[in-house]
């Protein structure tokens, strides 16, 4: 039986994760703003509250939005606001990396452990074709960086540490209903099993690469 944190388990994939986790006999960890006052967001919130705890085997960073106090997602980057794109950053950029700030106390140097966090394919440079969503998309691509950035110097210290970012696929939760038209999406339980198998078949050498929920690799 492992351990595993989730964080932002309130949400439609955080939740799902980490009921999928308990029904697997893992100890689990939850915590989210609504119902632990964790803000990613809050320097001192995240210190609060990870640095008291004992390492994990698997940490799933689950938190993100598309609407942030009202400001939809960009159709143009002539609709690009200051305050939308720091609000973007704040909570899918830097959120992240006040929690990989932790890494290194939050998981084990004597085992294989799994640090992921939930990004976005319009996160990747490589595959945007159709534009839009400016915002959305430049705090998605440097969350990508700055794992990536984390998981090389993690791979000095945790030799045996998985650090990647993870694509859900389009998933049916209150996150994305608004903006799923004619998109197929599966359920946040389907979401979940489908990314807890790409996370159990990671091996440490592919540590810092961007993988989708079928385990395919993602361009940055």
């Amino acid at each position: 039986m492992g351990r595993t944190l989730i964080l932002g388990a309130s949400g439609g994939i955080g939740g799902a994760l980490a009921k999928a986790c308990a029904a697997r006999g893992e100890d689990v960890t939850a915590l989210s703003r609504s119902q632990d006052g964790f803000d990613i967001t809050d320097e001192n919130s995240v210190a609060r509250h990870l640095a008291p705890l004992a390492p994990f085997d698997r940490i799933v960073v689950a938190t993100g939005a598309l609407e942030i106090s009202g400001a939809e997602p960009e159709k143009t980057v002539k609709a690009t606001r200051a305050k939308a794109m720091a609000d973007q950053f704040a909570l899918n950029a830097i959120g992240p990396a006040l929690v990989l700030s932790h890494a290194h106390t939050l998981l084990p140097r004597d085992r294989r452990a799994v640090f992921t966090v939930l990004t976005a394919r319009v996160g990747s440079i490589g595959d945007n074709r159709l534009g839009g969503w400016v915002s959305y998309r430049a705090a998605k691509a440097a969350a990508n960086q700055i794992l990536r950035t984390a998981s090389i110097e993690l791979a000095r210290s945790h030799r045996q540490a998985v650090c990647i970012a993870l694509h859900p696929g389009t998933v049916a939760t209150d996150f994305t209903a608004k903006y799923l038209g004619r998109h197929p999406a599966v359920p946040p339980e389907d979401a979940a099993q489908n990314l807890l198998a790409v996370m159990d078949a990671l091996t440490p050498d592919k540590t810092g690469h961007f993988f989708d929920w079928a385990g395919k690799p993602v361009p940055w």
